[in-house]
C-alpha cells in the first residue's frame, strides 16, 4: 500500500507566499515551474528501500516566525549543549522555525566581503549572487519529485559566500531549530567558496521531541572554486515523527577540496544522498558519515564521489550502529569517469548490529571508466566481537560498559572529524542517548 501522492499545495499558494515575502521575480518563476515539474516527476528510488510507502505529502507548510533571543543563555538547555558557554562562536546563525532568532558574524569577515546569513536575507540583499548558483551546478530542480517540491516550497536555510583569497580560520555555525513539531522543514543551504578561499561550516538540525508526523526536505549545495577548501560538518537530530529527505551535493573544481563529516542521527525514517563531483584536475573529497538506528527506523544512505578530473582523490568512510529492529542501508559509490586518469577512489562501509532483529546492508560499488587509476573498497556487517567483549570484561568492566567502549571506538573515525569541539561532544551525547 502506498501513500497518496497528490501535492498538497497549488499555484495560488506559491504565488501568495512569494509575493508576501517580496521575493525576486526569478525565484517566484522558479517556484512555480518547480511546482509544475513536481506534478509529473517521479520520486527518488534509493536502492532497496521503498520510500513510496513513506509520507512526503501530508504536512503543515507555512512561515512560522520564531521568537528572537538576545543571548545563547536564553536557549533551552537541550540547545545550549551545542555551545561552549565560555567560548560562544563569533559566527553563528540560529534559525527558529522559519525565522532567524540569533545571528552574529565577525566584523573583519564582513569587511572582507564574507556573506553569512539566512537564505531570505541573502535573496533580498544579494539576489544576483544567489541566482548564479541556486539549484544549477550541484542540485537541479528536476532531479526528482522531492527536489522540485523543495524548490517550490523552500521555507528556510542559509547562504554562505567566501570571496577570492579569503581564508576563514574560525568555523561558521548554523543551528536549524524546528521548534514547532508540526512544521515541515524545506531548508536550503548554499555554500560558495571562490578561488583560493577556505572555510569550515558546521550545521545542526534539531526538532522538538515527540512523534508528531511531518517531513524535512533538505537540499544543500556546496561549490568550491579552483584551489578552494571547504570542510562541512553536520549533525542531523530530527525526532521520530519526521520523515526526512536529505540531498547534500558538492562540486569541486581544479585542486579544490570538499570534506564532509556527517552525523546522521535522525530518529525517523530517512533517505539521504551525499554526492560530490570532482570536476577539476587534482580535486579531492573525503566523505565521512556516521549513523545510529533504533526502534523500527528505516534509513538509506548513499555516499558517492564522481571523479571527472585527472589525479583526483575520493575517499568514503561510513560507520553505522543498529539496535532493536532498525534497518540501515549504506551505499558507497565511487565512479571514475572517462578521462579521469591517475584518479584514486577508496571506500569503506561498516555496520555494527547490537540486536538480533537489527539489519544492516553495506553495498560497495566501483564504476571505473579509465585504466590508469587506483581503486579499492571494504565493507562489513556484523555483531560485536565476543573476543573484544571478553577482553574488556576480563579487565573489570561490566557488559554494558564494555559494549559502550566498543561502540564509541567503532564510530570514532567519523566522530573525530567534526571540526567544532562542542558539536563533537554533543554528537557523542546523542550517540550515547540512542544506543543506551
Amino acid at each position: 500500500m502506498t501513500v497518496e501522492t497528490k501535492l498538497p499545495y497549488n499555484k495560488e499558494y506559491i504565488e501568495q507566499i512569494s509575493t508576501n515575502r517580496n521575493e525576486p521575480s526569478w525565484l517566484k518563476t522558479l517556484r512555480l515551474e518547480a511546482l509544475e515539474q513536481a506534478e509529473r516527476l517521479e520520486m527518488p528510488k534509493p536502492d532497496k528501500t521503498k520510500i513510496t510507502r513513506w509520507n512526503f505529502t501530508h504536512f503543515k507548510h507555512e512561515f512560522t516566525e520564531g521568537e528572537a533571543i538576545s543571548s545563547i543563555k536564553d536557549l533551552p538547555e537541550v540547545l545550549q549543549e551545542y555551545f561552549d558557554q565560555n567560548n560562544i562562536p563569533e559566527n553563528l546563525i540560529i534559525q527558529r522555525n522559519n525565522s532567524i532568532a540569533y545571528a552574529t558574524i565577525n566584523d573583519d569577515l564582513k569587511k572582507q566581503g564574507v556573506i553569512f546569513t539566512d537564505i531570505f536575507s541573502a535573496l533580498e540583499q544579494h539576489s544576483d549572487l544567489v541566482e548564479k548558483y541556486f539549484m544549477k551546478d550541484a542540485v537541479q530542480v528536476d532531479q526528482n519529485r522531492l527536489t522540485a517540491l523543495h524548490a517550490a516550497l523552500m521555507n528556510g536555510g542559509a547562504f554562505i559566500y567566501v570571496p577570492k583569497n579569503v581564508q576563514i580560520e574560525e568555523p561558521l555555525q548554523a543551528v536549524f531549530w524546528q521548534e514547532d513539531a508540526e512544521l515541515a522543514l524545506f531548508n536550503h543551504v548554499l555554500v560558495v567558496a571562490e578561488e583560493n578561499s577556505k572555510l569550515t561550516f558546521v550545521e545542526n538540525y534539531i526538532s522538538s521531541d515527540g512523534n508528531q508526523e511531518t517531513i524535512a526536505n533538505i537540499v544543500e549545495e556546496v561549490i568550491a572554486m579552483d584551489n578552494a577548501k571547504i570542510s562541512y560538518g553536520a549533525v542531523d537530530n530530527l525526532s521520530s515523527g519526521v520523515t526526512s529527505y536529505v540531498n547534500r551535493r558538492g562540486v569541486a573544481n581544479h585542486n579544490a577540496t570538499i570534506d564532509w563529516a556527517l552525523g546522521q542521527m535522525n530518529d525517523g525514517n530517512t533517505v539521504s544522498e551525499n554526492i560530490t563531483y570532482l570536476m577539476g584536475n587534482g580535486a579531492t573529497s573525503n566523505a565521512n558519515a556516521v549513523s545510529v538506528g533504533l526502534g523500527k527506523q528505516i534509513q538509506n544512505f548513499t555516499a558517492s564521489i564522481i571523479q571527472h578530473g585527472k589525479a583526483t582523490e575520493g575517499f568514503i568512510l561510513q560507520r553505522g550502529v543498529m539496535k532493536e529492529s532498525a534497518t540501515t542501508i549504506f551505499n558507497a559509490i565511487g565512479k571514475i569517469e572517462h578521462g579521469g586518469t591517475k584518479a584514486n577512489s577508496e571506500q569503506e562501509s561498516r555496520v555494527l548490529m547490537l540486536s538480533p532483529d537489527a539489519r544492516g546492508d553495506a553495498n560497495p560499488i566501483l564504476l571505473i571508466e579509465e585504466d590508469d587509476v587506483t581503486a579499492g573498497h571494504a565493507a562489513s556487517v556484523g555483531r560485536v566481537d565476543p573476543l573484544q567483549m571478553y577482553y574488556l570484561m576480563s579487565r573489570g568492566l561490566s557488559k554494558e560498559e564494555a559494549e559502550r567502549l566498543v561502540v564509541h571506538g567503532f564510530l570514532a573515525p567519523v566522530v573525530d572529524q567534526l571540526p567544532i569541539e562542542s558539536v563533537k561532544k554533543q554528537l557523542k551525547q546523542v550517540i550515547e542517548r540512542k544506543v543506551y
